[in-house]
């Protein structure tokens, strides 16, 4: 069965706002994962979606993450995408990395969180500097909530200081980005296939 990916555009506007640089950084990705055979099946818009503070994984009536969380967990390949905001990731991906540490306590019987044998990387865009930061950020939260994390595990792009051109507006993907996505991209079916033939033992195993 052929690997599946699914993205998680942590832009700060609404799908029906102007489009999002974060969703233009997952295309270019989505574009070199057809080329290895991995269908990224869907993009989520995270504020389309009421997903309320908390630290589980069911914060009550209303509560739309439960959803989102199955259909993250039903793909070998989770996208991680966000903007940079004040030189950090915006608050929105902040709110989706405190709903994941649930999975810390949802271990099966062998003591695997639900995100062992799944890898996680991210797309990352702003027009200030910060893309290490925030990828620093996302990594260390995504490991410890049992995500996969491949060598070249982030594709990002940040504009000029002080700068009013973003990522969607360029008419050509810089050389840089191509490159980093492919090797993001190759690594991460790489990894994700062999989880899949040969998931972690757990702690408990």
């Amino acid at each position: 069965m052929a690997l599946k990916a699914i993205a998680l555009n942590c832009s700060l506007k609404s799908s029906s706002d102007e489009s999002s640089s974060t969703d233009a950084m997952i295309k270019v990705l989505e574009k070199h994962f057809a080329d290895r055979d991995v269908e990224l099946s869907e993009t989520i818009r995270v504020v389309d979606f009421n997903v309320p503070p908390g630290v589980t994984s069911d914060e009550g009536e209303g509560d739309e993450w439960p959803k989102l969380r199955e259909k993250i967990l039903a793909h070998d390949i989770l996208v991680f995408g966000g903007p940079i905001w004040m030189g950090q990731i915006g608050s929105v991906a902040k709110r989706v990395l405190d709903r994941m540490d649930a999975f810390t306590s949802e271990t099966d019987n062998e003591g695997r969180m639900p995100s062992y044998g799944k890898v996680a990387i991210a797309a990352i865009v702003g027009n200030e500097d910060g893309a290490h930061w925030s990828s620093a950020q996302l990594f260390q939260s995504l490991n410890d909530t049992g995500w996969t994390i491949p060598a070249v595990a982030a594709c990002y792009w940040v504009g000029e200081a002080m700068g009013s051109t973003d990522f969607k507006e360029l008419d050509d993907t810089p050389e840089a980005v191509t490159k980093t996505a492919k090797m993001c991209v190759t690594n991460a079916a790489h990894l994700a296939s062999l989880l899949r033939k040969d998931n972690y033992p757990g702690p408990d195993s």
